[in-house]
């Protein structure tokens, strides 16, 4: 954090562009210079532990305080109960970051889209940490499933964070399935992060976010894409490869751009509008915006 006297500029507020970022190969550093001042910046706690779960009804007695009268059940039975809670384990988060190969477009570049989506991933788990929290990974490397269970402590941070650096985006995934996987074993009540450009199998992953919702969990689904594929900027015949199968097609970019702009924009909203009508918090991120920013704008779209 840089201080001047009489004012204080945060990073949040003069973000770090995040293509200097991406070229910082310590995710540890690069999550502290993300975080750093975002949190007193927020003035609250971005997120929300769950420390305390209803347990039973008791008779009021003299004393206690009326904010836990349960006053619809005075109505009711006329008579005076109040809630009783029990203490819980502080919050449980899994970070779930999409490793397929269509998240290394632009291909070539030091920024694609898996690179920044590990940077907002390490920054998520850092704040989640420092948070005092429990932080998990599910990734996959060369196709092989990377499970880390959510843990606290800064030894774990530290062996979320080694994972990350290790992963490259490969194949295909089955994003259902990891969502399947990570809901299952978050525990009871939890925060599941979803890091991806929501290519795969949409209907199958939106079904298990829904069941993961269900089972009490908490959905933060964070949509990543390059500004090439918002707005297509070629403009000459180009060939086009799937990164995933290989595929190759021709294409007379200018011909196709209005068609391709209109699908992209309905894919997104279609996105957007879905995770919106399951309760599931949303954001779209894109890889020229500073790390630093989108994730103010992710903790800031929280529900207080």
């Amino acid at each position: 954090m840089t201080e001047h006297r009489g004012s204080a500029v945060r990073i949040a507020d003069a973000p770090c562009p995040a293509d200097v970022l991406a070229a910082v190969g310590d995710l540890e550093l690069v999550a502290r210079i993300i975080v750093e001042g975002l949190v007193s910046g927020l003035h609250r706690s971005p997120f929300h532990g769950y420390s305390a779960e209803f347990s039973q009804y008791r008779h009021y007695r003299p004393g206690d305080d009326l904010k836990y009268v349960d006053w619809k059940l005075v109505a009711r039975t006329d008579r005076l109960y109040t809630r009783q809670f029990r203490e819980t384990t502080n919050m449980a988060a899994a970070i779930v970051l999409d490793s397929s190969a269509s998240m290394a477009f632009p291909a070539g570049s030091p920024l694609t889209k898996f690179r920044y989506g590990v940077i907002m991933a390490a920054a998520l788990a850092h704040l989640i940490a420092n948070q005092g929290d429990a932080v998990g990974l599910y990734a996959a490397a060369e196709g092989t499933p990377v499970f880390l269970p959510a843990r606290s402590g800064r030894g774990h941070l530290r062996r979320v964070l080694a994972a990350l650096t290790l992963l490259a985006p490969h194949g295909g995934w089955q994003p259902d399935e990891a969502v399947r996987r990570v809901a299952e074993r978050l525990g009871r009540r939890g925060l599941l992060i979803v890091i991806s450009d929501l290519y795969d199998d949409e209907e199958r992953t939106f079904a298990e976010l829904r069941k993961a919702a269900r089972m009490g969990h908490e959905v933060m689904v964070v949509q990543t894409m390059s500004r090439e594929e918002i707005e297509f900027p070629y403009r000459r015949d180009l060939e086009f490869t799937d990164l995933e199968t290989g595929q190759a097609v021709p294409l007379n970019a200018a011909y196709a751009r209005e068609a391709y702009r209109t699908g992209v924009t309905a894919f997104l909203e279609r996105c957007r509008m879905r995770a919106g009508s399951e309760g599931f918090q949303y954001s779209l991120v894109v890889t020229d915006t500073p790390p630093a920013r989108a994730l103010r704008g992710i903790l800031l779209a929280r529900p207080a």
